[in-house]
């Protein structure tokens, strides 16, 4: 059975050194540092690889972050993983629980989140579901 968490999040990215630093290359990464509200009350920790175009609205970036708290009650930590694409201004973003990454009450964790962005205000969606026990 699945469910739907919901929410308001705060988000810190902080510029790290690039692995590329070759002029052009329009490569960055980041430290991301996250505080998750609803019922998701977690905060998690990770890190960002970006890359730029020449062209205006087009960009993506890859990112892993573990998340530490908890949902709908249940305690315990698990993986995201990010890919999204920007081209020319159309934002396409997948963000996944990573498969067995789930720990404590989160074993078995399996989902999808959505990220919202309005008015400078960041929420989310997540819909979850945990396997029973093999």
């Amino acid at each position: 059975m699945s469910s739907q968490a919901s929410g308001a999040f705060s988000v810190k990215l902080s510029p790290l050194p690039p692995y590329n630093g070759d002029e052009g290359a329009s490569l960055g990464r980041m430290a991301i540092d996250k505080h998750f509200h609803g019922a998701l009350e977690a905060t998690s920790k990770g890190e960002m690889l970006t890359a730029g175009s020449v062209v205006k609205g087009s960009a993506g970036y890859v990112a892993i972050e573990r998340v530490s708290g908890t949902l709908a009650g249940r305690s315990g930590t698990f993986v995201l993983q990010h890919c999204a694409t920007m081209n020319r201004g159309v934002p396409q973003l997948a963000i996944t629980v990573i498969p067995d990454s789930g720990t404590g009450a989160l074993t078995g964790l399996s989902g999808t989140m959505g990220i919202i962005i309005a008015d400078g205000q960041h929420t989310y969606t997540f819909d979850w579901q945990i396997a029973p026990p093999q």
